[in-house]
């Protein structure tokens, strides 16, 4: 098993889960293809399949992720399909999403906007006569 993963040995993928506690500050990026669980600190980017930023948690760099659930601090931009903002958040940067919830006492200062929403696919009508 890796240092910091709670899964069973051998997992890969969605399967693992890699825990970051609070009396740990990383400077530089983070990248997986698990869930991560952030209770300390990231001064760089982060990227994996899901995240949870607990209430002591703090990124100071962008996101990107399939799901995330929030409730620490944010500097920088959020990339994820399915966005929870919890109420104890603190998001300074544009948040880019599929699906979104607020939840109230959250602080968001940034833009808000649909992932590939200038995307479109143009399908010709006819209406019958």
């Amino acid at each position: 098993m890796a240092w910091g993963s709670k899964g069973s040995e051998g997992s890969s993928g969605s399967g693992a889960l890699s825990f970051i506690g609070t009396e740990v500050t990383i400077t530089g990026n983070l990248d997986g293809t698990g869930a991560v669980h952030i209770d300390g600190t990231i001064l760089g980017d982060v990227s994996c399949a899901q995240l949870t930023l607990g209430q002591t948690g703090v990124v100071k760099g962008n996101i990107v992720a399939e799901r995330a659930t929030l409730a620490g601090t944010v500097e920088g931009a959020i990339n994820a399909g399915d966005l929870i903002v919890e109420k104890h958040a603190h998001l300074s940067g544009d948040l880019a999403y599929d699906t979104l919830s607020i939840e109230n006492g959250a602080k968001v200062d940034g833009r808000l906007a649909l992932r590939n929403a200038g995307v479109t696919e143009l399908k010709l009508v006819t209406v019958a006569e």
